[in-house]
């Protein structure tokens, strides 16, 4: 298994977004993305993507086949239903199938967290460290 650090980079390659800063989190089940504007309609959900730290991204509008709601409890402990959608990634070096959850992540520092079922198996985390996938 491969170690990883509190924050790393992760690229979306469905979504053409490269090396997203993301929070690995290893108390949140499931993956999710920061966006705005999230509507679903005929199974495509629509959203914007908020990302401050990369203009090219920032307000971009996004559309891919919605892949199930989900029943996810946010970290304040509210249960929420949101969109997801099945997307590659590439983290650590390896192109990933992953299910990202879509949400309004405002009041968190980074645009991406990383939970433990994408973890699981694949990598160990040291929150002592950083940035790890850099050294790739």
């Amino acid at each position: 298994m491969k170690i990883v650090g509190k924050k790393e980079l992760i690229s979306i390659i469905d979504l053409e977004l490269e090396e997203l800063d993301a929070k690995i989190d290893t108390g949140a089940d499931s993956n999710a993305l920061h966006c705005d504007d999230i509507i679903i309609e005929n199974e495509i959900v629509h959203f914007t993507l908020v990302d401050d730290v990369h203009p090219s991204y920032h307000g971009k509008r996004m559309s891919m086949p919605l892949y199930k709601l989900k029943k996810v409890k946010s970290s304040n402990g509210q249960l929420q239903i949101r969109p997801s959608i099945k997307v590659s990634v590439e983290f650590m070096g390896k192109r990933y199938k992953s299910i990202i959850t879509l949400t309004n992540r405002a009041d968190m520092k980074l645009p991406m967290l990383i939970g433990r079922k994408f973890l699981s198996k694949r990598f160990l985390v040291d929150v002592s460290k950083e940035y790890l996938s850099k050294q790739q």
